[in-house]
C-alpha cells in the first residue's frame, strides 16, 4: 500500500518536470513537503553566450529607455557578461517575480514586474503602454516570447534584441524512457515552456505519450494551458503562475481532486 501524505491524505505522487537540464532543484524543494517526488524529463539545456559581440550588444541594450528581461536564465547569462548592479538610466522590467528576484540577486534595483507573470502581464505594465520615440531592449534567448518583441515594436519602440543564451535540444535517453514507462502513477506534468512541451512530444514513444497525456497537467499561464489542450492533454489545470511553489500547489490540488472523485 503506498505511503500516505499526512497533510493532505493523498497517496505519494510524482511531478514530471520539463525544466532544462540541471534546473529541477527548485521544484524538488517545493514538492517534497507535499509528498511528491520529481522526475526530470530534460529535453533541452541552457547554454550561455560569452562572445564579444554579445557582450557589446548587451552593454548597448542596458542603456535603453526600457530593458525587458524575459527569464531568470536571461538575467544570469547577462550577469556573466556584465555587472547588473547599481543604478540604471532606463526602466528595467521583468516578466515575473522569479526574474525580478534574479535581477535583485545580481544587484539590480528599481525593477518592475507584473502580478500576472507571463508575457501578457508584462505588456500590461504602464511603463510599456506607449513607446513612441523610445529605445527598448529585450534580453532573452532565440525562440519564445515572440509576443513581447512584436508588441514593443507595434507600440512604437526602436527595439534591440540581445540573445544572451540559447536553448540546446537534448535527446531523452532510452534508459530514462524505460524508467518512466515502469514508474507508478499518479503523475502530474508541470508545464512552464511551450518549447519544452514540443520537444517532449517529439521524443516520447506513442504509448508513453498517451500515458502522459492521460495524467493531469498544470500550466503556468493561460497560453500554455491552451497549448496543452491542443496537444491532446485532457486534464489541464491553470496554476497561479510559473513559480515552482505555484506549480506544485496546483499539481497537488489536481491530485487531491482526482483522488476525491
Amino acid at each position: 500500500m503506498p505511503a500516505m501524505n499526512r497533510l493532505a491524505h493523498v497517496p505519494e505522487w510524482t511531478l514530471l518536470s520539463l525544466r532544462p537540464r540541471g534546473q529541477h532543484a527548485a521544484l524538488r524543494r517545493a514538492a517534497a513537503p507535499l509528498g511528491a517526488q520529481v522526475v526530470g524529463l530534460s529535453s533541452w539545456a541552457l547554454v550561455a553566450r560569452h562572445d564579444a559581440a554579445t557582450r557589446t550588444a548587451l552593454a548597448q541594450a542596458l542603456g535603453a529607455d526600457r530593458v525587458v528581461f524575459s527569464s531568470p536564465a536571461a538575467v544570469h547569462a547577462a550577469a556573466r557578461l556584465q555587472s547588473l548592479g547599481g543604478p540604471h538610466a532606463g526602466t528595467w522590467l521583468a516578466v515575473g517575480a522569479g526574474t525580478a528576484a534574479a535581477l535583485s540577486s545580481h544587484g539590480a534595483t528599481d525593477v518592475q514586474a507584473p502580478q500576472r507573470m507571463d508575457s501578457e502581464g508584462l505588456l500590461d505594465l504602464p511603463g510599456l503602454a506607449s513607446l513612441h520615440g523610445l529605445r527598448a531592449a529585450l534580453v532573452t534567448a532565440p525562440g519564445g516570447r515572440g509576443i513581447i518583441a512584436d508588441t514593443l515594436q507595434a507600440r512604437g519602440a526602436q527595439l534591440q534584441r540581445v540573445d544572451v543564451y540559447r536553448r540546446q535540444p537534448l535527446r531523452l535517453a532510452p534508459r530514462q524512457l524505460q524508467r518512466l514507462r515502469h514508474h507508478p502513477t499518479p503523475w502530474v506534468l508541470a508545464l512552464s515552456s511551450a518549447e519544452a512541451l514540443a520537444l517532449l512530444q517529439a521524443q516520447l514513444p506513442p504509448d508513453l505519450l498517451a500515458r502522459v497525456q492521460a495524467q493531469p497537467v498544470v500550466a503556468a499561464s493561460p497560453r500554455l494551458a491552451a497549448l496543452a489542450e491542443d496537444a491532446g492533454f485532457g486534464r489541464v489545470r491553470l496554476a497561479e503562475g510559473p513559480l515552482p511553489v505555484q506549480l506544485v500547489r496546483a499539481a497537488h490540488a489536481a491530485i487531491t481532486t482526482a483522488q476525491a472523485s
